[in-house]
């Protein structure tokens, strides 16, 4: 599962490069319980869920604000180049969340494994 949350500087090149470290990070372990194994290497599946909360600033008092957030005319075409890209190069579709919509989505997460990708941290 990606949760995908877009800001309003990000852009279809922040989707690509996205994208192309999906693909090949090793997340998924080799027969010698090492995780060496990209979601190609083991013919996964991937869901991908629009998550605006994730943009959330909480450095000033306690309601958290989503100023970073994109607006819908930015953030839609950016997330469907991203599903579009990341079915292009998984090579079959990717199953997505409804855009927008208040959406009950369960993750069972089979190891300790997280990892937040930041397209303005690139290094």
């Amino acid at each position: 599962m990606i949760l995908v949350g877009i800001e309003s500087d990000d852009t279809a090149e922040d989707a690509e490069w996205l994208v192309r470290k999906i693909l090949g990070l090793r997340i998924f372990d080799d027969t010698d319980g090492v995780m060496n194994l990209s979601v190609m290497d083991v013919n996964g599946g991937i869901l991908v869920v629009s998550q605006f909360t994730l943009m959330a600033s909480y450095k000033k008092g306690n309601r958290p604000s989503w100023f970073r957030a994109a607006p819908h005319e930015i953030s839609i075409p950016i997330y469907e180049k991203f599903c579009s890209l990341l079915s292009e190069g998984l090579g079959r579709p990717v199953a997505t969340g409804v855009f927008g919509a208040d959406m009950k989505v369960s993750l069972v997460n089979d190891g300790p494994v997280t990892i937040c990708m930041d397209t303005h941290n690139k290094e």
